[in-house]
């Protein structure tokens, strides 16, 4: 049966459908209000995620960073060092607020994402240090280490996963990242295998963003070419999930009691007005999958959003839209090449302004 009954919480029926809802937000006033914890009781809310643009406007806004940072700056020189000890607590809470999720679910869920520094976006093994020594601040089994997707944090990916860590992969914007963000993680799996170390309990998302993939691909469609804008992300995600859920390849780890890297849909935030304002949600669920979610976004699902297995729909139809789209002279490898630079920019930015603001 595809469809719940609107009764009972949308968003809890999201998650009897197999999927998760990640709030993409986190905050001190977002824990010390109770609000989170409201919403994983009435709503389920499965996860947490964040990066430097999260923390930058939460720590502007929220009084209770603001009266922390005197101190902070007379204890920590380094602004860096300033941040993490002003926000890796809140993660950490964030992370026993959880807890219970994690245990009960055996580990399948409750994980919250703290993003290495956007500064080691090329650097390897500067990504692969600081990812350890992230998780050992951090200390809880539910922490999830946030690598961008690209070559070297991909490389990174692989030596992450091979110590053990949970690893969230965002920033991934084409088929040919994704590809290459699987093939990473079972790298690490199997060099665990390999050294008679357990692949149990080592969880991995694999964050594919959406929102942002349709904003360029319809600024580049023709006249005449209506019926494509915003279909080309969806149709993507479709094509993933498809491949995802026919992929063999998995079997061997799985037999070891290995996870599978689920696909996280992120940026799901509509951007287009004339869209409705769920549809990255509505048309993106299906079971073993997670979907990332801005305050909005989750306000206005909780309110209208219809809740109903849709990753599996048409996925002909999608095959069709990607073909038409290279009629149009659209090449989505090139476009996601083109957003990933521009979403390293924009965390680059943003952890820059964090590091000024906590000057």
């Amino acid at each position: 049966m595809n469809q719940i009954s609107a009764s009972a919480s949308r968003l809890k029926a999201v998650a009897a459908l197999g999927q998760q809802i990640w709030l993409d937000n986190l905050s001190r006033e977002l824990l010390a209000s109770g609000e989170l914890a409201r919403w994983i009781a009435d709503d389920g809310i499965q996860g947490v995620t964040s990066n430097p643009s999260i923390f930058y406007n939460a720590i502007r806004n929220d009084c209770a960073y603001q009266a922390a940072l005197p101190a902070l700056r007379a204890a920590h020189p380094d602004p860096e060092a300033r941040f993490e000890a002003l926000v890796l607590p809140d993660v950490q809470a964030a992370c026993d607020l959880f807890a219970p999720l994690y245990a009960d679910s055996d580990g399948h869920a409750g994980f919250v994402s703290f993003e290495v520094s956007p500064r080691l976006a090329h650097d390897a093994a500067g990504t692969v240090l600081e990812a350890r020594r992230l998780w050992a601040a951090i200390g809880r089994p539910n922490a999830m280490i946030k690598i961008p997707a690209t070559e070297a944090g991909i490389a990174a990916v692989e030596e992450v996963i091979y110590a053990g860590i949970n690893v969230n992969v965002t920033l991934i914007f084409s088929a040919t990242q994704l590809t290459a963000v699987r093939a990473a993680h079972r790298r690490g799996l199997a060099r665990r295998l390999e050294a008679m170390l357990s692949v149990q309990r080592i969880a991995s998302v694999a964050s594919v963003f959406i929102s942002r993939v349709d904003a360029a691909v319809d600024a580049l469609l023709p006249a005449g070419a209506d019926a494509l804008r915003g279909k080309a992300a969806i149709a993507a995600a479709r094509l993933a999930y498809h491949e995802f859920q026919n992929d063999s390849g998995f079997a061997i780890f799985a037999a070891f009691g290995a996870t599978p890297q689920w696909l996280l849909w992120a940026s799901t935030g509509v951007k287009n007005p004339a869209m409705r304002d769920v549809t990255y949600v509505e048309e993106l669920i299906g079971a073993a999958t997670v979907n990332t979610v801005p305050d909005a976004t989750l306000a206005a699902f909780r309110d209208h959003g219809e809740a109903r297995l849709s990753l599996e729909n048409d996925v002909d139809g999608a095959r069709a839209v990607l073909t038409q789209l290279g009629r149009h002279g659209i090449a989505l490898d090139t476009i996601g090449n083109d957003l990933l630079r521009a979403g390293l920019t924009q965390f680059e930015q943003a952890h820059a302004n964090l590091l000024a603001l906590l000057a």
